[in-house]
């Protein structure tokens, strides 16, 4: 009796199993389709002029010791420009690298040119 009761169960436990599994694969599986492709909504084309902030950023070598950094915003209301803020900072220049450069008949040259920043915006 105590077999028959021990085989029981073990078919009950396989039976309630399968539906679960079966649905967290399917789950799984529908989630990994939703984000194959990703469209990313913030990503534009065009500015919209009605209401909206343009910014830009830059670097400019200045001398061998020093960089400026040019940020400006441009602020745009019902398709006007309302104002344009801009700030100009000194900042220490990277020197320089050594790069192979090329003209446009394809000869080949060594240069030196001054190093750029890299910029990374980090928007909250």
């Amino acid at each position: 009796m105590g077999n028959l009761y021990q085989n029981h169960s073990k078919t009950f436990t396989m039976n309630t199993m399968k539906p679960i599994v079966l649905v967290i694969i399917a789950g799984a599986l529908l989630l990994m389709i939703s984000c194959g492709k990703e469209k990313n909504e913030d990503v534009t084309n065009e500015i919209n002029k009605n209401g909206s902030v343009e910014s830009a950023i830059s670097v400019q070598h200045l001398d061998s010791l020093h960089d400026v950094l040019i940020t400006k915003h441009q602020v745009w209301t019902n398709s006007v420009t309302s104002k344009v803020i801009e700030y100009r900072d000194t900042i220490p220049a990277l020197g320089t690298e050594h790069t192979t450069a090329e003209n446009a008949e394809g000869d080949s040259k060594e240069v030196s040119v001054k190093k750029d920043y890299e910029i990374f915006i980090t928007v909250k």
